[in-house]
């Protein structure tokens, strides 16, 4: 079946609309205009009633054996002067002397409203007659004297019915009708023209099949993600930002859905874009994305999409582990060559002795830390970014030594291989940065964990921390002498409190830095 055009439908109710618009109007103004007869009608029925009531004739015959032969003649020549449907005349028994009909003249009157009339109350009355439905004036006639009632004169007029009325106005309302649909069917394509530019041309189903698809994506994504309007209130949130946030999608200040952290509106209407910035929300560590909305060059709210970081390095680990691998081979590969040169040319020279003992301690040294580091490091992920930064501290001149009480039997409940290969990267990584403009360059990490305890220190002989060492672990925050982006400490501070852990740095009174990290209890026994 083919869908109905949004011009068709606008047409089609502006028709219904407008038609029962006049229909109405048209109904109510008939009532009205029968109401305002009637109420004029009543008037001038009474008034002929009060006339009829007051001459002498009428006054004189009621009551009379043969009184409706003078009296009927006075009624009909009064109806007929006045154009009034019946004038009725009756006594206090209420038999007629008079009527339009002469075969009820000497009936009794039996309209059911004329009670009153008999206890000298005038009044108008609206009652179905012998005639039909009439609006009927009753007033009482008195003797001479004034003291006694002798009789009552009914004027009836018959009341005009709605056909009739219709009748008489069809012309004012068929033209009411045709103009108001004329006005609303060109204001309906006017409306619908409109809204088909504001709509960019698409039908209301498709309009709507759209935002049903966006919002399915939306829901279905493995991020959380979070909308603001222009006053940085929140207007959507899916399925995981809600998880994240704990929330409905409720129409709050972005601020109250992130109590105490970075996220506020100011940070929100000031930035132009910010990526990957951490975040502890609920206990849950998130890497935020923050990009503005505009529309038309106006800032019409922001975008926060939000990852949980722990699944971000799940994910991540096998590429971290590869990364470290090649990092390794890639080190390792160009200190072998450089060693293979000397080989070379001490066989060249015809030093063998000399070369063969070189190639002796290079493999015994190598197996040595090698079969260290497998036998005391669990983890495969830890392993290759061990092995990837010793390789390029010899690249750099850095002597990287690693702890003889070094192990880490498991992974601590709370971290991830991820985590931990954050903290050590980065960890490593500012060491040897430290030591490069120094005269002597060493770096001793000491890394000691279980499922329920994580110990780390790293010391190296660089030139110390800074005046402002209490910033290191502020985001933003760089020591280095090259660019640098100040996350690396600002990151394994957030993992740390996410897992209630803590870190502290300071410099010893000779030189260089030690930087301790701890998390968990250790148990012995």
């Amino acid at each position: 079946m083919n869908r109905i055009s949004l011009r068709m439908k606008m047409f089609i109710f502006s028709f219904i609309l407008v038609f029962f618009s006049v229909m109405t109007s048209g109904a109510i103004m008939i009532h009205n205009i029968s109401g305002a007869f009637e109420k004029e009608l009543g008037a001038r029925a009474i008034a002929i009633a009060r006339t009829v009531a007051q001459l002498p004739d009428i006054k004189t015959h009621v009551g009379e054996t043969n009184g409706a032969s003078s009296i009927q003649p006075i009624a009909e020549r009064v109806r007929l002067a006045t154009d009034v449907d019946y004038i009725v005349v009756f006594d206090m028994e209420r038999i007629r002397y008079s009527h339009p009909s002469e075969s009820k003249i000497g009936t009794v009157f039996e309209g059911g409203d004329e009670q009153a009339s008999l206890s000298e109350h005038e009044y108008i009355s609206k009652a179905q007659g012998v005639m039909g439905f009439a609006i009927r004036a009753f007033v009482p006639i008195m003797n001479d004297e004034g003291v006694k009632q002798i009789g009552v004169v009914s004027v009836g007029i018959l009341s005009p019915t709605f056909q009739s009325l219709l009748n008489d106005y069809k012309t004012d309302i068929l033209f009411s009708l045709m103009s108001g649909l004329l006005i609303g069917l060109i204001g309906s394509l006017f409306i619908a023209n409109h809204l088909k530019k504001q709509t960019f041309n698409m039908e209301p189903y498709e309009i709507a099949r759209l935002v049903e698809e966006r919002s399915s994506m939306m829901q279905s994504m493995d991020i959380g993600i979070l909308a603001t309007d222009e006053k940085e209130r929140i207007v959507f949130m899916n399925r995981l930002a809600q998880q994240y946030t704990g929330l409905e999608n409720e129409i709050i200040p972005v601020a109250d859905a992130f109590p105490d952290t970075w996220v506020t509106e100011e940070v929100l209407k000031n930035e132009a874009e910010m990526t990957h910035r951490p975040l502890l929300l609920n206990g849950t560590m998130l890497l935020v994305r923050i990009f503005p909305i505009n529309v038309n060059d106006q800032r019409v709210g922001s975008l926060l999409m939000m990852t949980n970081q722990k699944e971000a390095h799940t994910l991540a680990e096998e590429l971290t582990g590869i990364k470290s691998l090649v990092d390794s081979l890639r080190s390792q590969n160009h200190e072998y060559m450089n060693k293979l040169h000397s080989i070379a040319g001490l066989i060249q020279l015809n030093r063998s002795k000399e070369a063969l003992t070189m190639i002796v301690d290079e493999i015994s040294d190598e197996q040595e830390v090698m079969q260290f580091l497998k036998e005391r490091i669990s983890d495969y992920s830890i392993l290759g970014i061990l092995i990837g930064k010793r390789s390029r501290s010899r690249e750099l001149g850095v002597l990287f030594t690693i702890d003889d009480e070094s192990y880490l039997s498991e992974v601590m409940t709370g971290f991830s291989s991820g985590d931990l290969v954050t903290i050590l990267g980065n960890l490593i990584d500012n060491a040897m940065e430290a030591c490069l403009l120094e005269q002597e360059k060493e770096i001793v990490l000491l890394i000691e964990g279980n499922r329920d305890y994580l110990f780390i220190e790293i010391q190296d002989s660089g030139c110390g921390l800074p005046e402002e060492a209490n910033k290191i672990f502020d985001y933003g925050f760089s020591m280095k002498r090259k660019e640098g982006r100040g996350i690396g400490l600002a990151l394994i501070k957030q993992i740390l409190d996410s897992n209630k852990g803590s870190i502290t740095a300071y410099s010893p009174p000779e030189s260089g830095t030690i930087i301790t990290l701890k998390a968990g209890e250790r148990k012995y026994g």
